[in-house]
């Protein structure tokens, strides 16, 4: 008998489907030579300090550093968790042969091999490796199973995840708690989620000690055309007066106009990171939200693999995309131009030596029914993106015009779009101020004087000639520099990606993920631990820390927990590891040294350094779709106005089903909303 083991219930049903073990029992299908079982994400866990010894039962500083000699693991405390556990052992003791059918990624692969290792697995193991749920993949990848013993080098990058974060996490949670929390407040500290907390708290102060500086900037309107000083910002008023004298009741005239063609390619497929960041600022989805999202969208066979980091697809993928984009009838009037033609096959889509385990985020083909209103937004930016990777560049022309008035230079920049390309299947929507990286130093992000200004490249120019002259209307306008932006989980995840580096060029964005913080699968999951340790909140889109938040990274003065450039090293060598470039041992060696080093400087530390205790705030609710206000649930709702025709009382949320859509003061919403669910509609 060959056993198949799925990291959940749903996937195992669709493979014993495709297999034919049709017959239901408790815990797993049966037919046709095969027995198809599940678990549950996480069966198993590694050991707790006190399961080790009873000395580490008691949280206490000389007992610290704790280091197993060797880690072990064990069943999580869950009755359905050890029933489920017992019928996969009894499965597990009479195989011929497993198949791995855990998750294709380096959380699937331990969460499985854990569950092995507990049930003292003997019999040979094979490896089910797919990108999509579909019965064509499950099918082409049981005709191409591998010996797990392939996998082993990704076992022991997740292996070493999971060790680093217990190494770190026990004992600098307890070294800290028992240090600086006054033994009456828990002080979490993680591998990842201390770096990204300091990155919050960095930004924020950063705010707080900005010193706005006032300048000047001389613009002018010349035929409804706004024309900006060519000299930039002015340092001091009576500089900026003088030149507006100077060109105050004289003739503006046109000096020079240059107009410049060019191209602008499809925006890249998506990955996780990416998609996270599109979905929150198109539509304040949050990063976990977002993730819940297209895992259940690839569960129901819709979408690709959701958890990577590539925003590549592998040449053999080439051949099936005619296929997948003649399923997608739903975009037919945009798919219509790309039928019957060859599509073209660019390096910026296509390239073996960028997707390792698995390829960027595309659709299946199978057509989608009942989706959520979030199943839906998601799912329209996956085909659009894959939809629009086969279109034509989009080309536009850059017009930019020069004008005098006596010595002072003037110059104005318009862009004329001649050729929509992709830009026919994504209308590119503007980001918000709230989304703007900030500018280093605290510079000015909207200086007149930026020959990149977005308010002026984009606009359309009315046609001038070289040497016409007339008059205009000058004036100087007093501006104050900007201090940077608060992150919002967009840009925070950006950040996370690029190791706290703000990288606004795709390409070396790319380069930049090897020593990004985290990975795409957890990084949603590091912000939401963030907010239920009472570290940060959420002020609008903005992501603030908490007064807790701010006095523990005060408190670390190790570089080590706190930097994320060094924790970025680490993940790179996680990545290495997977990669056979790297020793686990040699990883797991430098955590130890690190976590001593740690522990003897704190315990030398002998400042009178406490964190405040304080009491825990409101938790915050999860992002949802864009909302003016909170709504109050009242019993007698009102009909919807024409203004949202969305939120039909009495209806089903579109976002998470469980609720009906009701009435409050300034908006429709879900009656689940007090309990996490963000769908809201303004009125």
């Amino acid at each position: 008998m060959i056993v198949c083991i799925a990291e959940k219930p749903s996937v195992a049903r669709d493979i014993a489907k495709v297999l034919g073990a049709n017959t239901a029992h408790e815990g797993y299908m049966e037919g046709n030579g095969y027995q198809v079982t599940w678990t549950f994400g996480h069966l198993c866990t590694l050991k707790e300090p006190h399961d080790y010894t009873d000395q580490w039962k008691a949280w206490a500083l000389s007992r610290l550093p704790m280091i197993p000699p060797r880690f072990g693991i064990k069943l999580i405390a869950d009755k359905g968790v050890e029933k489920q556990f017992k019928i996969i052992e009894s499965l597990f003791q009479k195989a011929d042969s497993i198949v791995n059918c855990g998750d294709a990624g380096q959380e699937g692969e331990l969460i499985q091999r854990w569950v092995m290792q507990k049930a003292l697995v003997k019999c040979p193991v094979q490896r089910l490796w797919i990108s999509s749920l579909t019965e064509e993949s499950i099918r082409e990848g049981f005709k191409t199973l591998k010996d797990q013993s392939e996998y082993q080098s990704l076992y022991e990058a997740g292996l070493s995840r999971a060790i680093g974060d217990w190494l770190l996490g026990m004992n600098a949670t307890r070294l800290y708690t028992l240090k600086y929390g006054q033994n009456r407040q828990v002080l979490s500290i993680g591998r990842v989620q201390t770096p990204t907390l300091a990155l919050i708290v960095k930004r924020y102060q950063e705010i707080q000690n900005f010193k706005p500086e006032a300048y000047w900037v001389l613009s002018t309107v010349y035929r409804d055309t706004t024309f900006t000083a060519t000299k930039g910002k002015y340092g001091s008023v009576e500089d900026g007066q003088k030149d507006l004298e100077s060109v105050k009741g004289k003739e503006f005239t046109v000096t020079e106009i240059s107009t410049k063609k060019g191209t602008e390619a499809p925006p890249r497929l998506y990955d996780l990171t990416s998609l996270q960041v599109e979905c929150n600022k198109k539509y304040n989805m949050s990063a976990e939200q977002t993730l819940q999202t297209i895992q259940s969208l690839y569960e129901k066979k819709y979408t690709t693999y959701p958890r990577v980091d590539t925003t590549y697809l592998s040449d053999d993928i080439y051949p099936k995309c005619p296929g997948i984009l003649a399923k997608l009838t739903n975009y037919a009037d945009l798919t219509a131009p790309l039928a019957g033609k060859k599509l073209p096959k660019s390096k910026k889509v296509f390239d073996n030596s960028k997707v390792t385990d698995h390829h960027a985020i595309i659709p299946t083909g199978v057509v989608p029914q009942g989706l959520s209103f979030a199943e839906e937004k998601v799912y329209d930016e996956v085909c659009r993106h894959f939809i629009a990777v086969f279109y034509p560049d989009c080309q536009f022309a850059t017009t930019t015009v020069l004008g005098k008035v006596e010595d002072v230079e003037f110059k104005t920049s318009g862009k004329q779009i001649l050729v929509p390309g992709w830009r026919t299947v994504i209308k590119p929507v503007a980001s918000s101020s709230e989304d703007t990286s900030s500018v280093a130093d605290g510079a000015d992000n909207s200086s007149a004087s930026s020959s990149e200004d977005a308010s002026s490249i984009e606009k359309t120019l009315p046609i001038f000639a070289k040497g016409e002259h007339g008059p205009h209307k000058p004036q100087l306008a007093e501006k104050w520099t900007q201090p940077p932006k608060p992150y919002t989980e967009a840009t925070l995840l950006r950040a996370m990606e690029t190791a706290g580096k703000l990288v606004d060029d795709d390409s070396l964005r790319e380069v930049m993920k090897e020593n990004g913080i985290g990975r795409p699968s957890t990084r949603a999951a590091i912000i939401e631990t963030l907010f239920k340790r009472n570290y940060i909140r959420k002020v609008r889109k903005s992501l603030e820390p908490t007064p807790t938040g701010i006095e523990l990274i005060g408190l670390i003065h190790e570089e080590l927990l706190k930097s994320a450039e060094l924790t970025g090293i680490w993940e790179k060598k996680l990545r290495e590891i997977e990669q056979h470039k790297y020793e686990a041992r040699q990883f797991l060696e430098e955590l130890k040294q690190m976590v001593s080093e740690i522990v003897n400087q704190v315990m030398l530390d002998n400042s009178n350094r406490r964190v405040t205790v304080v009491a825990q705030e409101e938790k915050p609710k999860k992002a949802g779709p864009k909302r003016t206000a909170t709504p109050k649930p009242k019993k007698a709702p009102a009909a919807p106005t024409e203004t949202n025709p969305d939120a039909i009382i009495g209806q089903p949320c579109p976002l998470c089903g469980k609720g009906h859509i009701i009435k409050g003061k300034t908006a429709y919403g879900c009656s689940e909303w007090r309990n996490g669910c963000t769908y809201r509609k303004p009125f």
